[in-house]
């Protein structure tokens, strides 16, 4: 069970909650003009409401990207997954282009498992993320 701080986009870092998932997620927008949300932790159903609040105020920031850096991500569960794929269509339907970084080897492996790999875009780090 993993515990600890989860901040909010973009900029903000005053703890939102504790508890189990996501430890941390922070959120920038560097000069690329890109919302970069940074999540530390497991990408799992005990964090779902955080995580989907920080992306809905990320995706309302008016970037006209946003990149989510899943380096630090640990693990991410069937529920995570999900989160990610309606993270894509609510980035779509607000006009928003969703790109993910930098996901470890236990993300890219559940990607694989499911064929979900094929509907994100996937870059191997945030820089090369922030600028397609």
């Amino acid at each position: 069970m993993s515990r600890g701080g989860f901040t909010s986009p973009p900029g903000n870092n005053a703890p939102l909650a504790s508890g189990r998932g996501v430890q941390q997620m922070t959120s920038d927008q560097p000069s690329s003009g890109a919302v970069v949300c940074r999540l530390t932790g497991d990408l799992d159903l005990a964090c779902l409401a955080r995580v989907r609040e920080a992306f809905d105020r990320a995706l309302a920031s008016g970037a006209p990207v946003m990149v989510v850096d899943l380096a630090e991500v640990g693990f991410c569960d069937s529920s995570g997954l999900n989160l990610l794929l309606q993270a894509r269509l609510d980035a779509e339907a607000a006009g928003v282009v969703l790109r993910l970084a930098a996901p470890p080897p236990a993300v890219t492996r559940v990607f694989e498992l499911t064929g979900a790999g094929g509907v994100f875009s996937v870059h191997a780090s945030v820089e090369e993320a922030e600028h397609g």
